[in-house]
């Protein structure tokens, strides 16, 4: 299946931005229109942090692992997911680019490794529905950050 992948531009640095995203405990926080349940694992931040979730997306509901398996500060955190038993595999990158003084593009590319037979046979309405569930994480992502900021980093 071919990837979706999502941006929004915003006016915070990749290093504020990075320094967000990086604490996996903050994704709750933009994501739980359709990631719910948060069971949290390993450290709090950077590579290993890790959080079960329960995903409500086209009308399933399915328990996801998400780990973080690279962290480059302040560029780029890719989360490896794993569903469905097994059967589904994903990376969910966050690429974190400069634009000018002061802002940023923050785009989240969801790529699926493996998918089960049904998510293949239904491909344009999951990655349809997967576009529409994190175009609302991206705005979501958006305030989060600029209340992030306004509470001094808190």
């Amino acid at each position: 299946m071919r990837p979706v992948t999502v941006a929004i531009d915003v006016p915070h640095t990749p290093a504020q931005i990075y320094d967000f995203l990086d604490v996996m405990a903050h994704h709750e926080r933009f994501t739980d229109h359709y990631l719910t349940n948060w069971r949290y694992s390993g450290p709090g931040r950077g590579t290993g942090a890790c959080a079960t979730v329960t995903a409500a997306l086209g009308g399933t509901r399915t328990d996801v692992t998400i780990e973080v398996v690279e962290a480059e500060a302040p560029r780029r955190i890719v989360e490896r997911n794993v569903s469905a038993g097994g059967r589904r595999r994903a990376h969910g990158t966050y690429t974190i680019e400069p634009l000018e003084t002061g802002r940023s593009r923050v785009s989240f590319t969801y790529a699926w490794l493996r998918a089960p037979l049904a998510d293949r046979l239904l491909a344009p309405f999951v990655r349809g529905a997967m576009r529409n569930a994190n175009r609302t994480v991206m705005r979501r992502l958006a305030e989060e950050l600029a209340r992030h900021a306004a509470g001094g980093g808190s």
